[in-house]
């Protein structure tokens, strides 16, 4: 059973940059024809998809928020990363690390999500 973690702060400061890591269990982050992804969720809206990272390493961003976000791996961790810079009150979220296999509809596994609230 493949199981995600988020860590990170739950409290970021307006401008600065948002750090989230992904720990993955039950998978290699590089067994093949895995995607591992990251989304949120705004309070009061739906769920927004940031980016994707394959089991090979390549790299799909959201384009409205390309020019912001930034998404890593360390295998040797089996873990992923999420930096989204000059982050604004509008980017609190529920922030979610999710996986699926490739031919999925739907995302197979989901960490259990980490709230982010940006200050002034």
């Amino acid at each position: 059973q493949v199981q995600l973690q988020e860590s990170g702060p739950g409290l970021v400061k307006t401008s600065q940059t948002l750090s989230l890591t992904c720990n993955v269990s039950g998978a290699s982050i590089t067994t093949p024809y895995y995607y591992w992804s990251w989304v949120r969720q705004p309070p009061g809206k739906g769920l927004e998809w940031l980016g994707t990272i394959s089991s090979g390493g390549a790299i799909y961003y959201s384009p409205s928020l390309k020019s912001r976000t930034s998404i890593s791996r360390d295998p040797a961790k089996n873990q992923f990363t999420l930096q989204l810079s000059s982050v604004t009150p509008e980017d609190r979220a529920v922030y979610y690390c999710a996986a699926r296999r490739r031919g999925s509809l739907q995302y197979d596994y989901w960490g259990q999500g980490t709230q982010v609230t940006v200050s002034p």
